[in-house]
Protein backbone atom coordinates (compact mmCIF):
# COMPACT_ATOMS: atom_id res chain seq x y z
CA UNK A 1 0.00 0.00 0.00
CA UNK A 2 1.11 3.46 -0.82
CA UNK A 3 -0.86 6.70 0.74
CA UNK A 4 -0.73 9.86 -1.56
CA UNK A 5 1.58 11.54 1.24
CA UNK A 6 4.58 9.14 -0.18
CA UNK A 7 3.90 10.52 -3.79
CA UNK A 8 6.68 10.75 -5.87
CA UNK A 9 7.58 11.36 -9.63
CA UNK A 10 7.35 7.80 -11.75
CA UNK A 11 5.53 6.31 -9.11
CA UNK A 12 2.75 3.75 -9.67
CA UNK A 13 -0.46 2.61 -8.27
CA UNK A 14 -3.80 1.43 -9.00
CA UNK A 15 -7.06 3.67 -8.37
CA UNK A 16 -10.44 2.69 -9.76
CA UNK A 17 -9.27 -0.40 -11.30
CA UNK A 18 -6.47 1.82 -13.55
CA UNK A 19 -2.95 1.41 -13.47
CA UNK A 20 -1.90 4.95 -12.85
CA UNK A 21 1.99 6.78 -12.75
CA UNK A 22 2.68 10.11 -11.34
CA UNK A 23 4.15 12.45 -13.90
CA UNK A 24 4.26 15.64 -11.42
CA UNK A 25 2.66 16.02 -7.97
CA UNK A 26 2.57 18.67 -5.15
CA UNK A 27 2.17 19.15 -1.49
CA UNK A 28 0.41 21.93 -0.70
CA UNK A 29 -0.53 22.99 2.74
CA UNK A 30 -2.81 25.62 2.90
CA UNK A 31 -2.60 28.52 5.47
CA UNK A 32 -6.54 27.71 6.36
CA UNK A 33 -7.94 24.25 6.21
CA UNK A 34 -6.13 20.58 5.59
CA UNK A 35 -3.17 20.19 3.75
CA UNK A 36 -3.90 18.10 0.18
CA UNK A 37 -1.76 16.56 -2.80
CA UNK A 38 -2.34 17.72 -5.66
CA UNK A 39 -1.12 14.98 -8.76
CA UNK A 40 -1.16 15.20 -12.39
CA UNK A 41 -0.72 11.63 -13.31
CA UNK A 42 -1.18 9.14 -16.61
CA UNK A 43 -3.00 5.98 -17.01
CA UNK A 44 -0.16 3.32 -18.43
CA UNK A 45 -2.46 1.72 -20.29
CA UNK A 46 -4.31 4.28 -22.59
CA UNK A 47 -2.02 7.41 -21.79
CA UNK A 48 -4.49 9.79 -20.62
CA UNK A 49 -3.10 12.70 -18.11
CA UNK A 50 -5.12 13.94 -15.45
CA UNK A 51 -5.03 16.02 -12.55
CA UNK A 52 -6.31 15.63 -9.12
CA UNK A 53 -5.74 16.56 -5.62
CA UNK A 54 -5.92 13.99 -2.80
CA UNK A 55 -6.06 13.99 1.04
CA UNK A 56 -2.23 12.64 1.98
CA UNK A 57 -3.89 9.77 3.86
CA UNK A 58 -5.65 8.37 0.75
CA UNK A 59 -4.55 4.58 0.27
CA UNK A 60 -3.95 3.22 -2.99
CA UNK A 61 -2.56 -0.29 -3.53
CA UNK A 62 1.28 -0.69 -5.55
CA UNK A 63 1.57 -1.13 -8.77
CA UNK A 64 4.45 -2.88 -10.65
CA UNK A 65 4.63 -2.68 -14.21
CA UNK A 66 7.25 -5.27 -15.78
CA UNK A 67 9.73 -4.36 -18.17
CA UNK A 68 11.41 -6.68 -20.31
CA UNK A 69 14.23 -6.55 -22.91
CA UNK A 70 13.39 -8.08 -26.06
CA UNK A 71 14.24 -8.59 -29.88
CA UNK A 72 11.97 -7.79 -32.33
CA UNK A 73 11.79 -11.08 -34.53
CA UNK A 74 8.98 -10.46 -37.64
CA UNK A 75 5.77 -9.12 -38.01
CA UNK A 76 2.84 -11.47 -39.81
CA UNK A 77 0.00 -8.78 -40.78
CA UNK A 78 -1.11 -7.10 -37.87
CA UNK A 79 0.88 -9.51 -34.91
CA UNK A 80 4.34 -8.49 -34.26
CA UNK A 81 6.81 -10.98 -32.70
CA UNK A 82 9.21 -10.80 -29.83
CA UNK A 83 11.75 -13.12 -28.88
CA UNK A 84 12.44 -13.73 -25.23
CA UNK A 85 16.83 -13.82 -25.22
CA UNK A 86 16.46 -16.09 -22.01
CA UNK A 87 13.81 -18.71 -23.12
CA UNK A 88 13.58 -17.96 -27.01
CA UNK A 89 10.15 -18.08 -26.53
CA UNK A 90 8.35 -15.84 -29.04
CA UNK A 91 5.73 -13.07 -27.80
CA UNK A 92 3.17 -11.54 -29.95
CA UNK A 93 1.66 -8.22 -29.77
CA UNK A 94 -0.75 -6.84 -31.88
CA UNK A 95 -0.11 -3.16 -33.95
CA UNK A 96 -2.40 -1.37 -32.05
CA UNK A 97 -0.27 -1.54 -28.64
CA UNK A 98 2.81 -0.20 -30.39
CA UNK A 99 3.77 2.94 -30.41
CA UNK A 100 3.73 5.64 -33.25
CA UNK A 101 7.82 5.69 -33.09
CA UNK A 102 8.21 1.68 -33.53
CA UNK A 103 8.50 2.85 -37.30
CA UNK A 104 12.09 3.38 -36.47
CA UNK A 105 13.01 -0.46 -34.93
CA UNK A 106 14.20 -2.82 -37.82
CA UNK A 107 14.20 -6.96 -37.13
CA UNK A 108 16.57 -8.25 -34.73
CA UNK A 109 16.83 -4.96 -32.54
CA UNK A 110 15.91 -5.29 -28.50
CA UNK A 111 13.21 -3.10 -27.58
CA UNK A 112 11.55 -2.54 -23.70
CA UNK A 113 8.59 -4.29 -23.58
CA UNK A 114 5.92 -3.34 -20.85
CA UNK A 115 3.49 -5.55 -19.07
CA UNK A 116 1.16 -5.35 -16.02
CA UNK A 117 -0.35 -8.82 -14.79
CA UNK A 118 1.01 -9.93 -18.12
CA UNK A 119 -1.33 -7.81 -20.64
CA UNK A 120 1.27 -5.95 -22.58
CA UNK A 121 0.49 -2.54 -22.99
CA UNK A 122 3.48 -0.70 -24.79
CA UNK A 123 6.60 -1.31 -26.44
CA UNK A 124 9.66 1.06 -26.34
CA UNK A 125 12.17 1.56 -28.74
CA UNK A 126 15.83 2.29 -28.19
CA UNK A 127 16.41 5.90 -28.15
CA UNK A 128 18.75 6.09 -30.81
CA UNK A 129 19.24 3.82 -33.92
CA UNK A 130 21.58 3.82 -36.64
CA UNK A 131 19.51 3.33 -39.94
CA UNK A 132 19.89 3.50 -43.67
CA UNK A 133 18.91 5.97 -46.24
CA UNK A 134 17.20 3.99 -49.03
CA UNK A 135 15.73 7.21 -51.25
CA UNK A 136 16.07 11.21 -50.79
CA UNK A 137 16.76 13.87 -53.47
CA UNK A 138 20.63 14.52 -54.02
CA UNK A 139 22.22 17.81 -52.42
CA UNK A 140 22.67 20.68 -54.13
CA UNK A 141 26.78 22.43 -54.43
CA UNK A 142 26.28 25.38 -52.70
CA UNK A 143 23.27 25.01 -50.50
CA UNK A 144 24.70 24.63 -47.54
CA UNK A 145 24.75 28.51 -45.97
CA UNK A 146 21.59 27.57 -44.18
CA UNK A 147 20.24 24.89 -42.10
CA UNK A 148 17.52 23.55 -45.17
CA UNK A 149 16.69 19.80 -44.97
CA UNK A 150 15.07 17.64 -46.85
CA UNK A 151 12.91 14.50 -47.21
CA UNK A 152 14.74 10.78 -46.82
CA UNK A 153 13.41 7.63 -46.72
CA UNK A 154 14.56 4.95 -44.02
CA UNK A 155 15.52 0.95 -44.73
CA UNK A 156 12.64 0.76 -42.60
CA UNK A 157 9.53 2.72 -44.82
CA UNK A 158 10.17 5.68 -42.02
CA UNK A 159 10.08 9.09 -43.34
CA UNK A 160 12.11 11.92 -41.92
CA UNK A 161 13.59 15.01 -42.63
CA UNK A 162 18.03 15.21 -43.35
CA UNK A 163 20.66 18.20 -44.12
CA UNK A 164 21.50 18.72 -47.61
CA UNK A 165 24.54 16.82 -47.62
CA UNK A 166 23.32 13.41 -46.48
CA UNK A 167 23.35 11.25 -49.69
CA UNK A 168 21.15 7.67 -50.63
CA UNK A 169 23.20 4.79 -48.70
CA UNK A 170 24.81 6.47 -46.31
CA UNK A 171 23.74 5.02 -42.15
CA UNK A 172 22.84 8.11 -39.79
CA UNK A 173 21.78 8.25 -36.67
CA UNK A 174 18.18 9.05 -35.33
CA UNK A 175 16.97 9.84 -32.02
CA UNK A 176 13.46 7.82 -31.85
CA UNK A 177 11.74 9.88 -29.39
CA UNK A 178 11.39 12.92 -31.47
CA UNK A 179 12.37 11.29 -34.92
CA UNK A 180 14.91 13.59 -35.59
CA UNK A 181 18.35 12.79 -37.76
CA UNK A 182 21.61 13.27 -34.83
CA UNK A 183 24.60 12.81 -37.27
CA UNK A 184 25.94 10.16 -39.98
CA UNK A 185 26.72 6.63 -38.38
Amino acid sequence: MITAGDFRNGVTFEMDGNVMQVVEFQHVKPGKGAAFVRTKMRNVITGAVTETSFNPTAKFENATVDRRSMQYSYNDGTLYYFMDPETYDLEPIDEHVLPDNFKFVKEEMVCTVLSYKGKVFSVEPPFFVELEITDTEPGFAGNTATNTLKPATLETGAQIKVPLFIEKGERIKIDTRTGEYLSRA
